[in-house]
């Protein structure tokens, strides 16, 4: 689990109030804490064996990035996921991983497919149900390498911060039928068309694939109706 110690504590030597919250916040986007899920700072506190200041900051910042509700003198939440957020993170991720497959078709398109083809390699070995966490890293680190080879690898940092919802969505979807084999796809027409510095092709597989979640939000929101804020 990140941010904990062989032995199950905390990392004494890291900020205290920052390894819960990373901890919380991968449990959340993991959505072994599903939306609805009350946060109770007691048990929070002799979970991690630390004092109420820590647990309440950590709090505070999944409330910033908008991972939980807090209801003063009451509860905190796991918020449901919001669709218009993830809506405005994808039109970010899609605006910048366009351009970056346009720079990459236009200047170095055998490297950077050899340098995808071999992260894509990767993921297929991790394309079962019982590997979604390792799929999942793998799956952005596919992407993350446009940006690497795009020259603009900070800004990958911003779209992680921004796909909170979008992300909690994906892992809704995932394990529905064919959708892994879709991103496998997708990635192998996206990896040929740079390979041939096809920019065009490149970027209509990259708006079908990056559209794919949010293209069946009904079907998800169908199945999972407690999650999804509209």
């Amino acid at each position: 689990m990140s941010g904990m110690t062989r032995s199950g504590q905390l990392d004494r030597s890291r900020q205290v109030a920052l390894q819960v919250h990373e901890i919380l916040r991968d449990r959340i986007l993991k959505l072994q804490l599903t939306p609805g899920t009350v946060l109770s700072r007691g048990s929070l506190q002799l979970e991690f064996g630390v004092s109420q200041t820590p647990v309440r900051d950590a709090l505070m910042r999944l409330q910033e990035e908008g991972m939980v509700d807090v209801y003063p003198q009451y509860a905190t939440v796991v918020s449901k996921i919001d669709i218009k957020h993830a809506r405005q993170a994808q039109f970010l991720r899609m605006s910048i991983e366009l351009e970056a497959i346009r720079q990459l078709t236009a200047q170095e398109p055998k490297e950077a497919a050899a340098e995808l083809q071999a992260v894509l390699s990767q993921q297929k070995l991790a394309a079962s149900q019982t590997t979604y966490d390792q799929f999942d890293r793998l799956d952005q680190d596919f992407h993350k390498k446009l940006y690497e080879k795009a020259g603009v690898l900070e800004l990958w940092t911003t779209v992680r911060r921004q796909s909170l919802h979008i992300d909690r969505l994906r892992r809704l979807n995932l394990p529905m039928p064919g959708k892994i084999q879709d991103v496998l796809s997708n990635h192998e027409a996206i990896v040929a068309a740079i390979a041939s510095g096809d920019e065009e092709r490149a970027a209509a597989v990259l708006r079908t694939h990056l559209s794919g979640t949010l293209s069946i939000i009904d079907a998800i929101s169908a199945k999972f109706p407690d999650y999804i804020s509209r």
